[in-house]
């Protein structure tokens, strides 16, 4: 028994839900998700709540079960609060701005690196060192942390590169004389 997928979701105010045509949709005061429905898995739209069960009891649709609970709620919340993810950047001469849908970084490369901001994701630089990822797809919002985050890993030696906030890096020792 999956103790995530018995729990049902559900469905605040101003949020619309629509299950239809292999689709769970979600709209909401920030836009509209939808994803794809599972076959091993039933879904069921109970007033302002939506339950999901097991098909038939196989470990696939046992395991399908919690997994598919925690995306539709993934979907409620991006469409009601959203998503963020905030980038740190440490280094001399490290810094990033924002230009309309473009993500200027200079990262001690000969050259600047121009990052296009996909659709769906508001990118915000508030100081030269952090840059702010916000969108409603959480998966989305996460993969753009992680593309950026890839132009310059945080070294273990000074700790400079790209971080996520509150991420810890594990620090070395130098050389010894």
């Amino acid at each position: 028994m999956s103790r995530t997928g018995k729990k049902p979701v559900s469905i605040p105010a101003g949020v619309t839900a629509t299950v239809a045509d292999g689709q769970v949709s979600m709209k909401g005061p920030k836009g509209s998700l939808s994803m794809p429905m599972a076959d091993e898995v039933t879904y069921e739209l109970e007033g302002d709540k939506l339950t999901i069960a097991p098909a038939n009891n196989g470990k696939r649709a046992r395991s399908f079960w919690g997994m598919q609970r925690t995306l539709i709620q993934n979907l409620v919340t991006g469409v009601t609060e959203g998503y963020t993810k905030v980038l740190e950047i440490t280094g001399v001469g490290y810094r990033a701005t924002a230009q309309g849908k473009t993500l200027k970084l200079q990262l001690g490369y000969s050259h600047d690196v121009d990052y296009a901001v996909p659709e769906g994701i508001e990118i915000k630089t508030p100081d030269n060192t952090t840059v702010e990822i916000s969108g409603i797809d959480k998966q989305k919002v996460g993969q753009v942390a992680a593309e950026i985050r890839r132009w310059r890993k945080p070294e273990p030696y000074k700790g400079k590169g790209i971080k996520y906030r509150g991420e810890y890096i594990f620090r070395k020792e130098g050389k010894k004389k």
